[in-house]
């Protein structure tokens, strides 16, 4: 028996690749996914690797398996590609406590975010 295959979620013409507790405050990831979005892959690769921020690597190297899954699971021209999607979520947070005065302690909040990365394949028009 077994169970069905589910529907796949994307379209035929889209892949995806998901970051999963990347240890940086959603805000902060969010910075660098809105700079890659609507943008070719090679001019967003481009800007992951002379980007300043710290998590930029991480990106990359998502946004370069969000290609690579395009190519070889789903079989789509990877010079076609544009980034479609980019969003940020919530994960789990650490928290931790550091000494104060007084005998009191303060709450230190450590966020861990998710990055999905969905890529689409566009015709281009002469």
């Amino acid at each position: 028996m077994g169970k069905k295959k589910t529907e796949r979620s994307l379209k035929s013409n889209e892949a995806q690749a998901v970051l999963r507790r990347v240890r940086t405050s959603p805000q902060k990831l969010n910075l660098v996914a809105q700079s890659i979005r609507g943008k070719k892959v090679e001019a967003a690769l481009a800007d992951l690797s002379f980007s300043p921020k710290r998590i930029a690597g991480a990106v990359k190297s998502t946004l370069e398996s969000a290609i690579a899954n395009a190519e070889n699971n789903h079989n789509l021209d990877t010079d076609t590609l544009v980034v479609a999607e980019a969003f940020v979520g919530n994960s789990m947070v650490m928290k931790r406590f550091k000494a104060r005065a007084r005998g009191r302690g303060a709450k230190i909040l450590k966020p861990f975010a998710n990055l999905t990365i969905i890529v689409r394949e566009v015709e281009e028009t002469a």
